[in-house]
């Protein structure tokens, strides 16, 4: 296993339980909830980014009074927002306009999570998380930004299938950064006990 980064574990395996539950939610939502309007749709979609910019920033947040990690949630927050209202004030009754903006969002995410997951992750089962949110990303970005005559629903459901991805992904990323944790404190306190051992027999000498 990979070095640890303990000060990364302790700050952030919450913010990404809390942001994969949201993702995952609305991309079931997305997937089988039937939004069937474009403005609708777009709305929807901008409440969930501002939402998902807010976790962000609530992480970035609480990293910079550590002074470490905040910098990768702030550019996560910058787009969530950014996204969001481009989306309320360019795209509210253009399908057209509403799909460059979700597909541009997606691939920026997707690059975002890839250069994550190679510059800011140390384990190798987080790098590989990151690089499987980052790739599908740029895929399902790429089939949104060439949609052509796509109805709204698919348009909806290709946006939704990425979200539910970045949710079940998020999950699995903070679920083992907590496991770490947990490992990490047992073997700290197995370490503290084992030195206080040794403390006590050169004592004894």
């Amino acid at each position: 296993m990979a070095k640890l980064n303990r000060k990364f574990i302790d700050k952030h395996w919450l913010v990404f339980l809390v942001r994969g539950a949201l993702a995952a939610a609305f991309g079931c939502f997305a997937l089988f909830g039937g939004m069937g309007s474009i403005e609708n749709a777009i709305a929807t979609i901008s409440v969930f980014l501002l939402l998902i910019g807010i976790i962000d920033a609530v992480g970035a947040l609480y990293g910079s009074t550590k002074k470490h990690g905040w910098i990768n949630s702030i550019i996560d927050a910058l787009v969530d927002v950014i996204a969001a209202v481009c989306l309320l004030f360019f795209a509210k009754d253009s399908l057209a306009y509403g799909v460059i903006i979700i597909s541009v969002y997606t691939i920026v995410s997707g690059v975002i999570d890839i250069f994550h997951g190679f510059l800011s992750t140390v384990d190798p089962t987080d790098r590989f998380i990151r690089i499987v949110a980052g790739v599908s990303g740029c895929v399902i970005g790429a089939v949104i930004l060439n949609a052509g005559d796509f109805e709204i629903t698919t348009f909806i459901r290709f946006f939704g299938t990425y979200m539910l991805i970045v949710g079940v992904t998020s999950l699995i990323y903070g679920s083992h950064n907590y496991s770490q944790e947990k490992e990490d404190k047992i073997a700290r306190k197995e370490a503290r006990k084992l030195a206080a051992k040794k403390r006590s027999r050169g004592s004894k000498k």
